[in-house]
């Protein structure tokens, strides 16, 4: 099931705005380059950012979500008819030869269950063509990113088109190592409504991911350094060998 910030038609209408700036993605559209990738398999594509991005650079793109609202936004947008939305997992995806799958952002960490994660390997595997590319990020649990996850740190305030203004922080719920739980608050001015979000990621240590790639028949070619969060995140790479 989608957290609601991503299921919840209000919340998934003003996401990319409190989302901010995507500088994360300019190293996914390089190894979308440095692969040639021609089709492109976007799982968990969310209000589709990136599929668009890849869309625009006339890339055949798929992006697949299981938050139905997030896809209606990702619908609306211009461009949007590039793209083909799938609502559902990674297994939703049609049979496609892709070049390149890919999990932005938290996508990888919020596949929780291991048999979930296990599933979408598998997936995606089979949506990919002989040679073609898995990318995906994940945090590294040794820096303890839950711990910048206050609401003195996270507050905001922000006035967005046709919402208003809406405050939004986030508060740790629980940190039971792997999994990580933790609260965003909505409140939008307009009529006083209070709306919100709980989710949790996984923290996989390095070693845990990589013997999960070569479970599922994946090469891992390189763990890379994340440019917007350097020293903080791992960015995986592996390949379906020919």
């Amino acid at each position: 099931m989608a957290d609601e910030c991503f299921g919840h038609p209000r919340l998934a209408a003003i996401y990319d705005v409190l989302d901010g700036d995507r500088p994360d993605l300019d190293t996914y559209l390089r190894m979308a380059t440095e692969f040639g990738a021609r089709q492109v398999l976007d799982i968990g594509c969310g209000t589709g950012v990136f599929a668009l991005l890849l869309a625009s650079r006339g890339i055949e793109v798929t992006g697949v979500d299981p938050a139905l609202a997030s896809l209606d936004v990702a619908r609306s947008k211009p461009g949007g008819e590039r793209v083909r939305w799938i609502h559902g997992d990674a297994g939703a995806a049609p049979p496609l030869q892709a070049d390149l799958a890919t999990m932005t952002a938290n996508v990888a960490q919020q596949i929780v269950a291991p048999e979930a994660w296990r599933q979408t390997l598998r997936s995606a595997h089979a949506t990919l063509r002989p040679g073609g590319h898995l990318v995906f990020e994940t945090r590294d649990p040794a820096r303890r990113a839950w711990e910048e996850w206050t609401r003195e740190a996270s507050y905001r305030l922000t006035d967005i088109p046709g919402a208003g203004e809406v405050e939004s922080w986030v508060e740790l719920l629980d940190v039971s190592l792997p999994l990580v739980t933790f609260r965003w608050t909505y409140v939008f001015a307009a009529d006083g409504q209070t709306l919100t979000s709980d989710s949790t990621l996984r923290f996989r240590e390095r070693s845990e991911i990589e013997a999960d790639l070569f479970a599922h028949d994946y090469t891992l070619d390189s763990v890379r350094d994340a440019a917007d969060r350097p020293g903080r995140e791992f960015i995986f790479v592996a390949h379906r060998p020919m």
